[in-house]
């Protein structure tokens, strides 16, 4: 059995609210600079977000992330982002008891902007010695899936995988409701589909997602990417985000839920602002200049690039930048750029958190600031 499961207890109700998010902002104003929070869909969103991918599947990282959690809640994070195959399911269940605490605390769900993920095919808890059957068992025999639905072993686009994802992310939550569900990495696809299956199925897992929208258990959806939208046009898995917002109107209109993109930004992976890669309007543009027409509000991962960038930066960075680390400059670069929501940092430990959101009381660098680190590497 698995050493981590979700909560019987009952599902925490509700949603991000405008006024939850200006609230909780209110009361993190004395530990935060004045444009560490910035509006988008209505909400107040924090710079920084915190992240749950990286650690073992085990009970001392499961304590590690909930209490994460809470102190990045309590230290003026309220962007939490996980995904169900993070750590076989265990980062959500994490996120889930950082939530009960939080609660009882009295933090009120309508202040957090709580986001997860589908799509990876994932085990529950731990690897099994027998991973075929597991998923044979659990998914190809009732239903959930067909063995042709899934590209490169391990990815799966069907509305009824995604449903099935979706309660058991709702269950290990121990939510109501999920404030953005992502499609992850859905440019895996494209390594084994032709590019117009990929769109069909595209298609209809935007048709899913409105539905989840309807019945209220998400409240918007997104791509959470990796090379999508950094690759030149003519790479395999490039993605146009105008074609991608074209196949959301095409499943619900105008009035669409499509709204966010996740995908990596730092000081070495820039693309999102330095390659125009998409086309808007018949303009050539980069991702940062195409989301904001489209509707799209951008969330980058990676922006310490797994603790790569902590250190050992270009003094012309710490030139720019000021700070008092190269941690806090990597993270202050990517949570500045013109475009940018939020940056999202993995967190593992309240002491982590803690250290990280220190920089939640400087402002972010202005744009001369930051426009001066791109000169100097001319």
């Amino acid at each position: 059995m698995p050493s981590s499961a979700a909560s019987p207890t009952a599902r925490i109700p509700g949603f991000a609210t405008p006024d939850g998010t200006r609230r909780y902002a209110e009361r993190l104003r004395t530990k935060t600079a004045a444009r560490h929070f910035r509006e988008q869909n209505g909400l107040l969103i924090s710079s920084i977000g915190i992240g749950t991918y990286l650690g073992e599947p085990d009970a001392a990282t499961d304590q590690g992330y909930t209490d994460a959690v809470a102190a990045a809640v309590e230290n003026g994070v309220n962007l939490i982002d996980t995904a169900i195959n993070y750590r076989f399911q265990r980062s959500e269940r994490s996120v889930g008891a950082a939530l009960r605490k939080l609660v009882a605390a009295g933090v009120a769900r309508d202040e957090l902007v709580l986001c997860t993920k589908a799509g990876f095919l994932t085990t529950d808890g731990e690897m099994p010695a027998e991973p075929v059957e597991y998923f044979t068992r659990e998914y190809v025999e009732p239903g959930v899936f067909r063995v042709d639905e899934i590209a490169a072993g391990c990815h799966c686009l069907a509305p009824s995988f995604l449903e099935n994802q979706l309660e058991r992310s709702l269950r290990n939550l121990g939510v109501e409701c999920v404030d953005v569900l992502y499609l992850h990495n859905p440019e895996t696809q494209l390594g084994e589909v032709a590019r117009e299956n990929f769109n069909g199925r595209m298609r209809a897992a935007f048709q899913f997602l409105e539905a989840a929208v309807a019945t209220g258990k998400i409240r918007m959806y997104g791509l959470a990417t990796w090379n999508a939208f950094r690759q030149p046009e003519t790479a395999q898995d490039y993605l146009s985000l105008e074609e991608m917002t074209g196949l959301a109107r095409e499943a619900a209109g105008d009035q669409h839920h499509l709204r966010f993109v996740q995908l990596p930004f730092n000081l070495v992976m820039h693309e999102a602002l330095t390659r125009p890669n998409q086309v808007v309007a018949g303009r050539k543009v980069s991702m940062v200049q195409a989301a904001r027409p489209l509707g799209i509000t951008l969330v980058t991962s990676a922006p310490l690039l797994q603790g790569q960038l902590t250190h050992d930066l270009p003094a012309y960075v710490a030139e720019a930048l000021g700070c008092s680390s190269d941690l806090e400059r990597a993270l202050q670069f990517a949570r500045s750029s013109p475009g940018i929501t939020t940056a999202l940092v993995g967190m593992s430990s309240a002491e982590h958190a803690r250290a990280n959101l220190l920089l939640a009381a400087t402002e972010p660098a202005e744009r001369d600031q930051f426009l001066r680190i791109f000169e100097r590497r001319k």
